[in-house]
């Protein structure tokens, strides 16, 4: 760890707020693989940047292929993997961007830990738990990952032979095998407005 350095102080965020005219906040989206989380993500970003109001998405396999592509699947990768984004998303959401984080992140003290992080920095953080059946998600598998689990060929993977530890009281819980992406998407805006976040 770096001993020799300074903490330099720039504008702060009440000032960034006043000078782009928009909050940052940033929205984890936590789920099982295959339940609609980046699906939900994208078209929320896309619904934000439609209203001119910046947003960015952090998706969780993208951001292995660059930032996190020194990392694997073990628990200790998967809590560096988190504690790494749960730092980038707060600098966005720092900056008065709208930051969405579309990652399984399944243990809950990691998801904690990137709340702490947006609570000591007076900043939003607002948990969507993406919630869908299993058997749900293993139907879906879009990328083969589940069936090559049944099957041994991927260890440590999440609702198979790791566990997913559920949001006990996330600010938004949407059922992507109940509604459709776009109510889920309004859903979202919906609480974004009621908390003033976006107008």
């Amino acid at each position: 760890m770096a001993t020799n350095i300074t903490w330099h102080h720039n504008l702060t965020h009440d000032e960034r707020k006043a000078l782009v005219k928009q909050t940052g906040a940033t929205l984890w989206f936590t789920g099982l693989s295959a339940s609609g989380k980046s699906t939900v993500a994208s078209a929320l970003e896309r619904a934000l940047l439609e209203q001119d109001i910046q947003s960015y998405r952090l998706d969780g396999d993208n951001i292995r292929f660059g930032l996190n592509k020194d990392l694997g699947f073990t628990e200790a990768d998967r809590n560096e993997n988190i504690r790494r984004i749960g730092e980038v998303a707060k600098l966005f959401a720092d900056a008065c961007v709208i930051s969405l984080t579309s990652f399984i992140s399944p243990y809950k003290k990691d998801r904690d830990a990137a709340r702490k992080l947006h609570d000591d920095a007076g900043l939003p953080f607002i948990e969507v738990y993406v919630d869908v059946p299993l058997a749900v998600a293993e139907e879906r598998d879009p990328k083969g990952l589940y069936k090559k689990a049944r099957e041994g060929l991927i260890k440590n993977f999440t609702g198979i032979d790791d566990p997913y530890e559920a949001p006990e009281n996330p600010e938004i819980h949407i059922n992507t095998h109940e509604k459709s992406v776009d109510q889920c998407v309004e859903t979202i805006i919906e609480y974004l407005k009621k908390e003033k976040i976006i107008n």
